[in-house]
């Protein structure tokens, strides 16, 4: 019983920090906001994001060996008083090169730290239901931008873009670092061996598997669709459907909520049925709702339906692929293979602006994402485990050695 309330304080703290974290997906609330205050273009704050997003993802490459110098709860402090910080001091920015540097490298590289090492803990602590701990865990960071919508919405129409850094950078600094306290290092022995993972791969050995491609340029093209639609809902919903601002912003809610619900759901659901086959749908599905958004002309309702769908299967996709790489890779080594393979992450959010300033538009964007889902869906479909030709090698192993040995004749 000890165990067990041990282990349930511990997703407490992760889903404290990981609210904290979440925070960041309110950036799009931010770019009008900074052009109007500063007299820059609303495209070039815009690129802010992006920024932040590959530099969370590039801080998951030091993750794990952070943590197995600091622990988890030290690491996990530090990372939310710099990430804090950060926003705190981008209130004071003047200049969009700092808020590049703050706002983007800084927060960016606090929260990759902080939630690639909760994540992969908290999954160590529950390796019988990871996919279920994973969803609660990745849930938690879309309710912070959910959540941090309204509170950050409510005050730039109050106090301005700058005291809403001020606010902003206590409040993510506060959960973050707050969270901290109830988490401990899990600690698995030195051979893991639990469901059909009889491996634990370094980050070398991983590396030398055709599958750890493949799978980085599915989490990839999987990231590049919803971190797009994150950081252009609002300016896209104003351009393609024709909507007022006000309703526009709503968009940032809707994807808050349908990337909050797909991370739990798809999460306990990726217990119960081939993973990458739920990332293959969730793929098809993309691919159909950009094809809407890119060719179809747009209703309010078809907007913000299409809008729907990618935040579901992003946030889903996003919470399925940690413990993908559990089981394909092994547990103890998780968060150092993950956070390789996350780079698909940020390289996904910059191919998404890089796609558009080389298009030209919303609408080429979307139908080139569109290719890429069409080409990571059939990638899904056909990958298998690099466990399974270790499994069948040792089942005919144990098979032949069981056999009689025929007795010889003198």
């Amino acid at each position: 019983m000890k165990t067990e309330t041990n282990r349930w304080l511990i997703v407490l703290g992760t889903i404290i920090t990981q609210i904290g974290l979440g925070t960041i997906y309110t950036w799009s609330l931010f770019n009008q906001p900074l052009a109007d205050a500063y007299g820059w273009s609303a495209s070039s704050v815009a690129i802010t994001f992006s920024i932040t997003s590959f530099a969370l993802a590039v801080s998951t490459l030091f993750g794990g060996k952070l943590q197995d110098k600091l622990g988890i709860k030290k690491l996990v402090i530090l990372a939310g008083i710099l990430l804090g910080t950060g926003l705190i001091l981008s209130s004071f920015a003047a200049s969009l090169w700092l808020i590049y540097l703050l706002a983007g490298v800084v927060v960016g590289f606090a929260n990759g730290i902080a939630y690639i090492t909760t994540l992969s803990n908290v999954i160590k602590w529950f390796p019988e239901k990871k996919g279920l701990i994973s969803g609660i865990s990745v849930g938690a960071f879309g309710t912070g931008s959910f959540v941090f919508k309204y509170i950050n919405q409510t005050l730039l129409s109050s106090l301005g873009v700058q005291g809403t850094f001020l606010i902003w950078g206590i409040a993510a600094l506060i959960l973050i670092s707050g969270g901290a306290f109830f988490l401990k290092d899990a600690i698995l022995p030195q051979e893991t061996k639990i469901g059909a993972v009889n491996k634990n791969y370094t980050i070398k050995e991983m590396l030398h598997t055709k599958q750890a491609y493949i799978l980085f340029v599915i989490f990839l093209t999987a990231c590049m669709s919803g971190l797009y639609l994150i950081g252009i809902v609002k300016d896209a919903g104003m351009e393609l459907a024709g909507l007022s601002a006000a309703t526009a912003a709503n968009a940032v809610a809707v994807v808050a909520i349908c990337n909050t619900t797909g991370r739990v759901v798809l999460g306990a659901l990726s217990d119960k049925v081939e993973r990458l086959y739920l990332v293959a749908a969730g793929l098809l599905v993309t691919a159909g709702a950009v094809a809407v958004l890119s060719m179809v002309e747009l209703s309010t309702t078809l907007f913000f339906v299409c809008v729907a769908a990618v935040a579901f299967f992003f946030g889903g996709n996003i919470t399925v692929f940690p413990t993908i790489i559990a089981d394909y890779f092994g547990l103890k080594n998780q968060s150092k293979n993950y956070g390789v393979i996350y780079q698909g992450f940020g390289i996904g959010a910059l191919g998404g602006s890089f796609l558009a300033s080389l298009l030209g538009g919303f609408q080429p964007t979307f139908i080139a994402i569109g290719v890429l889902c069409i080409i990571s869906f059939l990638l899904a479909v056909t990958v298998r485990s690099p466990q399974q030709p270790a499994a069948a090698k040792e089942d005919r192993e144990r098979r032949r050695h069981a056999r009689p040995i025929p007795s010889q004749q003198h």
